[in-house]
C-alpha cells in the first residue's frame, strides 16, 4: 500500500466517483474486500496490502463526516488523519451488515440462523383440479393435509412435562459461539444448541423433542367465479407452525381447470364451433347453441359465410372482481357433404347452373386475404 506522503486517492482506490452514493460505496468495497480477502489469497503479500488499501478507504468514505473532511482537506482530515487499524481484526469494525455478507460468502454461513427469536414455518403446497363449469359459477373445496402443529404435551418447548431446558455449555445461553478464521473473529451459530442457547436434556415422549407433531388439517377453500386454470390461492397463516413460538407459514392453493368437450375459454370468453349446412349457410335458419347456463337460440343469417363469428352477451366468464362478463363466441363451419345421393347430386348441379349464369360477368380470383 501506498505511504502516508503517497497514498492513492480513497475514490480511485474503491473505483467510484466523487458523487457515489452510500450503497455504491459499499458495494464497490465489498467486491474488493471478495477479490483481496488474505484467506483467499493466503501468502499474497500484494492482496493483503490491496485489502487493507480498501478497507482504510471504505473506513473514510462510508463516515459522512470523514468523507466531508477527506473531500474538503484530503489524506490529512484537517490534522486528524486516518489513525490505522489494530491488525486485520480492526478492518473489519464498524461497518454494519456488510461484514455478514462477507461471511457468506467467504465461509458458505449466514447470521440469519443465530436468531434465538421464532422461526417462521414453512409453506405448504395443495393441488385441486375442477371442471370449467365450476370455475365459472365458483366452487367452495374441502382439502385435507397433513401439517406440523404445535406439540400440546410440552407446549411446543420440545422437553418432557416437569422438566426444563438447560443453557447450552457451549455458547453459555447466548446462541452464538466465537469462531477465529484466518485473521479475524467471526460469530456463529451455535452448533450444539442449533441458536438457541438451550439444551433439552430430556427430550418431549410425544415429539422427541422437536415441539411439533404432524397432524391432519381439513379445511374448506372457497373458489371465487371466473377463476383461471393455473391459478393460485394464497390462504395466509395455515401452513405449518414455526418454531420456538414463530409464526406459521402459509397455504398455496394451485388451481386446475380440466378441459371442457365442447368450450375453450379465451380470457373472459368461452369459444364454441357450431356446424351447420349448405343448404342452412345459404338460405338462413335457427339453430339451438349451448350455454353453460342451457340451450338458447341463435339466428343464422342468409349468405352467412364460413368462419363468422356470432356473439351471445353475458354467457361467458365473470370476471373474479365483478365488474363484468364476457361473451360466449360461436364459429359457424359450413359442412360440405361427401357424398351424395343421386337426387341430391341433380338439385346440385341444377343449382350450380343457374349459379354459373347469374356469376358469370364475376372474377374468378381475388388478392389473398388473411385472417391474422
Amino acid at each position: 500500500m501506498a505511504t502516508s506522503t503517497n497514498k492513492r486517492d480513497y475514490y480511485e482506490v474503491l473505483g467510484v466517483s466523487k458523487t457515489a452514493t452510500s450503497d455504491e460505496i459499499k458495494k464497490a468495497y465489498r467486491k474488493l474486500a471478495l477479490k483481496h480477502h488474505p484467506d483467499r489469497n493466503k501468502g499474497n503479500k500484494e492482496a493483503e496490502e490491496r485489502f487493507k488499501e480498501a478497507a482504510e478507504a471504505y473506513a473514510i468514505l462510508s463516515d459522512p463526516q470523514k468523507r466531508s473532511q477527506y473531500d474538503q482537506f484530503g489524506h490529512s482530515l484537517g490534522g486528524s488523519g486516518f489513525q490505522g487499524f489494530e491488525g486485520f481484526e480492526g478492518a473489519f469494525q464498524g461497518f454494519g451488515d456488510i461484514f455478514g455478507d462477507l461471511f457468506e460468502d467467504f465461509f458458505g454461513t449466514s447470521r440469519r440462523g443465530s436468531s434465538r427469536g421464532g422461526i417462521r414455518g414453512a409453506d405448504l403446497e395443495y393441488s385441486v383440479e375442477i371442471s370449467l363449469e365450476e370455475a365459472v359459477r365458483g366452487k367452495e373445496v374441502t382439502i385435507e393435509f397433513l401439517r406440523a402443529e404445535r406439540c400440546d404435551t410440552c407446549s411446543g418447548s420440545g422437553a418432557e412435562p416437569g422438566t426444563q431446558p438447560t443453557i447450552c455449555s457451549d455458547c453459555g445461553g447466548h446462541g452464538e459461539v466465537r469462531i477465529s478464521q484466518g485473521f479475524f473473529t467471526m460469530r456463529r451459530t451455535c452448533p450444539r444448541c442449533g441458536g438457541e442457547g438451550k439444551q433439552i436434556s430430556k427430550p418431549c415422549h410425544e415429539c422427541r423433542g422437536t415441539g411439533r407433531i404432524r397432524k391432519n388439517r381439513k379445511l374448506n377453500i372457497k373458489i371465487p367465479c371466473g377463476i383461471e386454470d393455473g391459478s393460485q390461492l394464497k390462504v395466509t397463516g395455515e401452513g405449518e407452525a414455526g418454531e420456538r413460538g414463530g409464526p406459521r407459514g402459509n397455504l398455496y392453493v394451485y388451481v386446475t381447470v380440466k378441459q371442457h368437450p365442447v368450450f375453450e375459454r379465451a380470457g373472459l370468453d368461452l369459444l364454441v364451433e357450431a356446424r351447420i349446412g349448405i343448404h342452412q349457410a345459404a338460405l338462413g335458419t335457427q339453430i339451438e347453441v349451448p350455454t353453460l347456463d342451457g340451450k338458447v337460440r341463435l339466428k343464422i343469417s342468409p349468405g352467412t359465410q364460413p368462419g363468422k363469428v356470432l356473439r351471445l352477451k353475458g354467457k361467458g366468464v365473470p370476471d373474479l372482481h365483478g365488474y363484468r362478463t364476457g361473451d360466449e363466441l360461436v364459429r359457424i363451419s359450413v359442412e360440405i357433404p361427401e357424398q351424395l345421393s343421386a337426387k341430391e347430386r341433380g338439385l346440385l348441379e341444377e343449382f350450380g347452373r343457374l349459379r354459373e349464369q347469374t356469376n358469370q360477368n364475376k372474377p374468378l380470383f381475388g388478392k389473398w386475404r388473411s385472417d391474422g
